[in-house]
């Protein structure tokens, strides 16, 4: 397939995606808006359920769409595709993304109450000054011994059963609590339709770019696909994922 033809098959696919994608952003604020009242750690804990999940899910399409359309059996290629794919796009949408756009809609700007609620002994952090210290969450670094191996556990199941069209669903929707997580781990402000707005911006953007690429751009960059099949479909045209 040419470039222009990729591109195209790309701009095709997001746009195929964005609607479930628009529906995940929607349980993202309900998740929100249920939990909203939870202790830091609580979040955390809940974070560190939902990031794993979205990593074995992720590692699972990633590895399954380079093995379904490269038709390579080195375990070690796939490995390293499936590795990149999940744990760099799993990271990039559940943490940086969310941490970025916390920032910009000013939601780690802490009230008086929500200090005394985020207090340390509840998990937070402070500076000296007694400010709320933001915190960036790198799942394979800060928890390497749960985050690394559930991509090598979706790597893993890959390999032997390499299925895209089941995870894929559940990758986005499992991708999206995880950056509601995140995003409520370091929200300090009354939660208002304003933020409700800007949170389920931030959601649709953290988990559409980040999770098509790894579902749907990253391995079509690496595979030979023909240009009218949909890559999640394992060889037939679009259907819902």
């Amino acid at each position: 397939m040419s470039a222009m033809g990729k591109l195209k098959q790309i701009g095709s696919e997001l746009k195929a995606h964005s609607p479930f994608t628009l529906f995940g952003a929607l349980t993202g604020l309900a998740m929100m808006l249920i939990f909203r009242n939870i202790s830091h750690q609580g979040i955390y804990r809940l974070f560190y359920i939902f990031h794993p999940a979205h990593v074995v899910l992720s590692a699972m399409v990633t590895a399954s769409l380079f093995r379904l359309h490269e038709k390579t059996k080195s375990f070690l290629v796939i490995a390293i595709v499936g590795y990149i794919g999940s744990i760099g796009v799993a990271t990039l949408s559940d943490s940086i993304l969310p941490f970025f756009g916390e920032e910009i809609l000013g939601a780690v700007i802490p009230t008086e109450s929500a200090v005394h609620s985020h207090s340390p002994e509840a998990g937070a952090e402070k500076t000296e000054e007694g400010e709320h210290e933001k915190e960036l969450h790198i799942g394979f670094i800060e928890e390497w011994y749960i985050v690394n191996p559930a991509a090598l556990l979706g790597i893993i199941i890959a390999y032997f059963l390499p299925k895209s069209k089941f995870p894929h669903a559940f990758h986005i929707l499992i991708s999206t609590w995880a950056s509601s997580a995140h995003i409520m781990m370091n929200t300090y402000q009354p939660i208002t339709a304003m933020l409700i707005t800007g949170f389920f911006i931030v959601l649709f953007i953290a988990v559409w770019l980040p999770c098509c690429f790894s579902d749907i751009i990253f391995p079509m960059l690496l595979v030979k696909a023909d240009g009218d099949t949909c890559i999640l479909c394992e060889g037939g045209k679009h259907r819902e994922h």
